[in-house]
């Protein structure tokens, strides 16, 4: 069975990542796979809506921590050969996530990719960069108009439920495991009833009102991303492989610990 499977329903496109027994984690093939298939969505002159889901119990986990152990790189296989436009932010179509499960790091990255979410009850999400690098996913709540509190919640890596993150406007619906597709499929064919026209330009219009991050605020955090020890990359993946508590060192130098990046100090 292909990893990364598609299916055309008239202008309805479903891209749907078949690993279960890895959690749907992304390595490398996936990867490569889930680029072809948002290419062939964004190339075709028929497809108008996409569909993105699971099989199993999860969405999808996030990175693949055994291929980036067996690689030695917290960046695991490495990158596709072909740019993904789902996730470079080239598509000027809609896409519907329809969340069966787990959504954690990676995984929580392409739910908040698309345009509408509706998720089964038990499906559990994580902002994991604050477990894996240097830096927490500060922008996922910010970028979605999250209260700072939540934003700051989901940054430092808590989880939240499917039910909260509904309550806090995140999700847009909650639908059972057997109505979760039929739900997806019903929004996308609502979609389809508008002009073309006002589907393609509302879209537009509403990514462009996304909230975004300053550039001086980037630039923090691209020094804040540096701030520590680069070991504790591969310490966190290596006990999150071997089902043990990671042995963080924290900084080369204990007192770095003193001296983080501000926005004063890159002036």
């Amino acid at each position: 069975m292909p990893v990364v499977e598609t299916e055309r329903h008239g202008q309805i496109f479903v891209v749907r990542i078949n690993r279960p027994e890895r959690l749907n984690a992304l390595g490398l093939e996936i990867r490569s796979l889930l680029a072809d298939a948002w290419s062939e969505f964004h190339e075709s002159s028929e497809l108008e809506v996409g569909v993105f889901t699971g099989t199993g119990r999860a969405f999808c986990a996030g990175e693949d921590m055994k291929e980036s152990v067996e690689a030695g790189s917290p960046y695991g296989g490495g990158r596709p050969p072909r740019e993904d436009p789902f996730t470079a932010g080239m598509l000027d179509k809609p896409v519907i996530c329809a969340v069966n499960g787990f959504a954690m790091g990676g995984g929580f990255a392409l739910v908040d990719r698309t345009d509408l979410r509706v998720a089964v009850p038990e499906a559990i999400f994580e902002v994991s960069n604050a477990k894996r690098w240097l830096l927490g996913g500060y922008e996922r709540g910010h970028c979605s108009a999250l209260p700072h509190p939540i934003a700051t919640e989901m940054a430092l890596g808590f989880r939240f439920t499917a039910q909260r993150l509904y309550e806090v406007g995140f999700v847009n619906r909650i639908a059972s495991s057997e109505n979760l597709l039929p739900t997806a499929f019903e929004m996308a064919n609502h979609l389809l009833t508008l002009p073309p026209a006002s589907r393609v330009n509302t879209f537009q219009m509403m990514r462009e009102i996304r909230p975004t991050v300053a550039p001086d605020l980037l630039r923090l955090a691209d020094a804040l991303r540096d701030h520590g020890a680069k070991g504790d990359l591969m310490e966190s993946r290596r006990a999150f492989a071997e089902k043990r508590v990671p042995n963080f060192k924290g900084w080369d130098d204990p007192e770095d610990r003193y001296r983080a990046p501000t926005l004063a100090s890159l002036k």
